[in-house]
């Protein structure tokens, strides 16, 4: 009997964790905003209360103000430098074909069968097509917006409900978790922040040092696209790689600007990442990759943009609970597990 019970309660937890994605997906324009709305306020609660030493009557307003110019700042500037990668290679589409045929040559003299190069029409139709949805990023921006600065409004009405509900143990045990949580979510912006720097500082500079065109704007979209782990990287390195093809006309240009940022990328992603991350995510290498490919499919960019903090977040609630520690255990990396067991 114990053993069916066992069986029965695993299967109603399977059919749950299915029911309860595909209700995540289905409700992707509520519980995405939600979703957002609190890991920042996470994040913006210590200037939240920077504020409040310096304009109590309007320190919720005014964290909200901030971080809607942030994120409106962070938008404009991808889709601008997006813009200029797109113009760039309207404008000289015929170079790329030119170089790109003389390349294949090259390569079919070695028996090498390349691919044909996309046509211009639907290039140019997907980066229509991406900045035909700036309205609805404006939109969603707004909301998020407005769920921050109400939530802001309620944390201490919500801490103070904590304290009536629940015993004191409880209550300790909670409000630890939750500053464990907003504290991992902002390490993790502060890390990502500091490395991409780095990675558009580097990446500009090689182009710079090469003789690429357009070195600020590789620079700008390297740095945004690093706040998406992993895909942002290789989405970095490909439109550069192109324009170089385009620009210099030769393989040895190519391979070289090619060479030079895949190197920025994986020194940055593989060393300089995980020296400042030590043992602060505790996210193991493939649990952030399936992370990224979970609330990428679930939830798009949005969920790219997100995956990594949710993802801690929730490692963190599951290691709360014996019956979902084990979730957390395979979640965390080695050095934390490690830590824990000492």
């Amino acid at each position: 009997m114990p053993l069916i019970n066992t069986v029965r309660n695993r299967m109603l937890a399977f059919i749950a964790t299915i029911l309860a994605v595909a209700a995540l997906r289905a409700s992707y324009p509520v519980t995405m905003p939600l979703t957002a709305s609190v890991l920042l306020i996470a994040a913006v609660w210590p200037v939240k209360l920077w504020l409040d030493r310096l304009i109590p009557w309007a320190s919720y307003i005014g964290a909200s103000l901030i971080l809607l110019f942030v994120l409106g700042l962070f938008f404009a500037t991808l889709y601008f430098s997006a813009a200029q990668v797109v113009h760039a290679f309207g404008d000289n589409w015929g170079q790329l074909e030119v170089a790109y045929q003389a390349i294949m040559r090259w390569l079919n003299r070695w028996g090498i069968e390349g691919l044909e190069l996309e046509e211009r029409s639907r290039l140019i139709g997907v980066g229509q097509e991406v900045f035909s949805n700036a309205s609805t990023i404006l939109i969603y921006l707004g909301f998020i917006a407005l769920l921050v600065m109400f939530g802001l409004r309620e944390v201490d009405a919500m801490s103070k409900k904590i304290g009536r509900e629940f015993g004191q143990g409880e209550r300790r045990e909670i409000a630890r978790t939750i500053d464990e949580i907003a504290k991992r979510i902002r390490q993790y912006l502060g890390i990502t922040l500091l490395t991409s720097l780095i990675t558009g500082i580097a990446t500009a500079l090689w182009a710079f040092t090469i003789g690429l065109d357009l070195p600020l704007v590789w620079g700008i979209l390297n740095f945004l696209l690093n706040f998406v782990p992993v895909l942002g990287n290789f989405v970095g390195i490909a439109p550069p790689t192109l324009y170089a093809l385009m620009q210099f006309k030769s393989l040895s240009g190519t391979l070289l600007t090619l060479a030079g940022f895949s190197v920025i990328q994986i020194v940055i992603s593989n060393f300089v990442c995980p020296l400042l991350q030590e043992r602060g995510l505790s996210l193991s290498p493939i649990a952030v990759i399936v992370a990224l490919t979970f609330w990428s499919w679930l939830w798009g960019f949005a969920g790219a943009l997100i995956a990594i903090p949710l993802t801690v977040s929730l490692t963190i609630v599951c290691s709360q609970f014996e019956n979902t520690r084990w979730i957390a255990v395979f979640l965390s990396s080695p050095k934390a597990n490690a830590g824990a067991n000492d």
